[in-house]
């Protein structure tokens, strides 16, 4: 009788979740779908096309009491913080470690102080610190799946929405032009397969663009670039987790209203837990292609998700500071980078 009852009790639950939150994630999961094929067929970054797409269907998250609006909130929140956990399962330290030390010394040392650079660029430009810290970690670590991130733990005001999509909007952007040209700068400074892996690795965004650049220079290239991208990615766990604690301490320091954010968010206890598992080899290959894939699309997902909460106009009301900032992070770490490489003599 308890057992029927219990089973009962989640059955409904489910049901209540699902139409309380199922519109808003298939219509989500359908513009994701549409920015895949745009993708495949024409060469457009799938990332961008969702967020462009959802913001074409921003009606849909207005509706204050439409069938939508609850189900696009969970997907952008929810969702994506699944999508960033699950990317952890693409992190593996013995990989990292034949790349060397010093390499890997540039690489860390590049995201850290593009944040920094981040966080004073925002301070001089009269922008705020969620501001620095929001477009200095997505253009140091892994573009948009970064930006999202590191949203998810900064305390929210009215302008945190529009700062996020302009982000995204601005690093997808910038990694595209960045495939293109920066493979024409690894022949023009006659770099080799290595250097040029560890050059396009380390400065491009987003993780899609950085293995179209490198494998078009060279198969070698592209496992370089490749590789060296995944130790910006393995910093994204570490860096949220600091936000997390000082967005923390800031908030016990404030007012005392509101609830205090988690010390390690759930998202992140998962990302660490996944590139564990997977270092240690626990992980099959084939589950961890399933798992990177399935991470790919949740947070194509989100992002749909994420544009349609946020209308055009309130994007095209950035500022001509915001772009100055995120192109000037852009070039700081793609001149750190190359100054490294060639100071370690490669």
């Amino acid at each position: 009788m308890q057992a029927t009852a219990a089973s009962k009790f989640s059955l409904s639950g489910f049901k209540a979740f699902a139409h309380l939150n199922g519109h808003g994630f298939l219509v989500s999961v359908v513009v994701a779908a549409a920015a895949q094929f745009l993708s495949e067929h024409y060469g457009a970054p799938a990332m961008l096309m969702a967020l462009l797409l959802g913001i074409a269907f921003h009606f849909l998250a207005e509706e204050e009491h439409g069938s939508c609006k609850a189900g696009i909130e969970f997907t952008a929140r929810t969702v994506l913080r699944f999508g960033v956990a699950l990317l952890g399962a693409r992190i593996s330290v013995e990989l990292m470690i034949g790349l060397g030390p010093r390499l890997i010394a540039v690489v860390v040392a590049g995201v850290i102080l593009t944040i920094l650079f981040g966080l004073l660029g925002a301070r001089l430009l009269g922008r705020g610190w969620r501001f620095g810290l929001l477009t200095g970690g997505s253009v140091a670590i892994c573009g948009a799946s970064a930006a999202m991130a590191i949203s998810a733990v900064l305390p929210k005001n009215e302008h945190s929405e529009r700062n996020l999509i302009f982000t995204v909007l601005s690093v997808t952007v910038l990694s595209t032009v960045a495939m293109i040209a920066y493979p024409i700068l690894t022949e023009a400074f006659d770099f080799n397969d290595e250097v040029s892996g560890v050059f396009l690795g380390g400065t491009i965004h987003d993780v899609a663009q950085v293995v179209g650049a490198g494998f078009s220079v060279s198969n070698e290239t592209g496992e370089v670039a490749t590789l060296v991208k995944l130790i910006r990615v393995a910093m994204l766990a570490p860096v949220v987790l600091i936000i997390s604690i000082l967005v923390r301490r800031h908030v016990e320091e404030g007012a005392s209203e509101g609830k205090r954010p988690p010390i390690l968010p759930m998202f992140v206890v998962g990302f660490l837990i996944f590139a564990t598992l997977n270092s240690l080899g626990l992980i099959p290959v084939a589950v961890v292609d399933a798992m990177s894939s399935l991470s790919r699309w949740a947070l194509l997902i989100s992002i749909a998700a994420v544009g349609m909460k946020t209308s055009l106009k309130r994007i095209l009301d950035v500022g001509g500071q915001a772009i100055a900032l995120i192109v000037a992070e852009t070039l700081f770490i793609a001149l750190f980078v190359l100054l490294g490489v060639t100071l370690l003599g490669h």
